[in-house]
C-alpha cells in the first residue's frame, strides 16, 4: 500500500491512499462514529460515550479518547457528509477531520483523509 503526500495547502495534512474495497464501504466506516476507532492509527480513539442512530449534518457525538496515557473526551459535531464521497467532522476548538473517497472501480477507491486546522483556536473559534 502506498500513501501519497497531498499538497491541500496551509494548515492542512492530507494523504491520500488506494483501497481494495468500495467507496460505499468505506464511506459507511467513516460516516459511524462508533467505527471511528477501526480508522484510528494512533490508538487514541477509545469508544464513544454518545452517538445518534443517524448521522446527518449538524449531528454531534462524542468519544473517549486517550493521549499519552490521559483520558478524555470530545464532542464532535458532522458538517459535511456526501454518500460515498465525503465525511467531515468539526471538533470544539475548530479543527476538521475530513474522508474523501473517489471510486476508481467498484472495487477500488482512493481515499483522502485530510486534518484541516485553518480555523483551529480559541480566537477564530470565538468568532464563529
Amino acid at each position: 500500500m502506498t500513501v501519497t503526500v497531498v499538497d491541500a495547502g496551509p494548515r492542512q495534512v492530507s494523504r491520500s491512499v488506494e483501497v481494495a474495497a468500495p467507496a460505499s464501504e468505506l464511506y459507511a466506516l467513516a460516516a459511524d462514529p462508533r467505527r471511528h476507532r477501526e480508522l484510528d492509527g494512533s490508538g487514541t480513539v477509545c469508544d464513544n460515550i454518545s452517538t445518534p442512530s443517524e448521522m446527518v449534518v449538524g449531528s454531534r457525538f462524542s468519544t473517549k479518547m486517550k493521549m499519552f496515557g490521559v483520558p478524555y473526551r470530545i464532542t464532535s459535531t458532522m458538517t459535511t457528509l456526501k454518500p460515498n464521497e465525503v465525511v467531515e467532522w468539526r471538533h470544539p476548538v475548530g479543527h476538521r477531520w475530513r474522508w474523501d473517497f473517489e471510486a476508481l472501480s467498484p472495487t477500488l477507491t482512493k481515499v483522502t483523509e485530510t486534518f484541516d486546522y485553518r480555523d483551529a483556536g480559541p480566537i477564530k473559534n470565538s468568532l464563529k
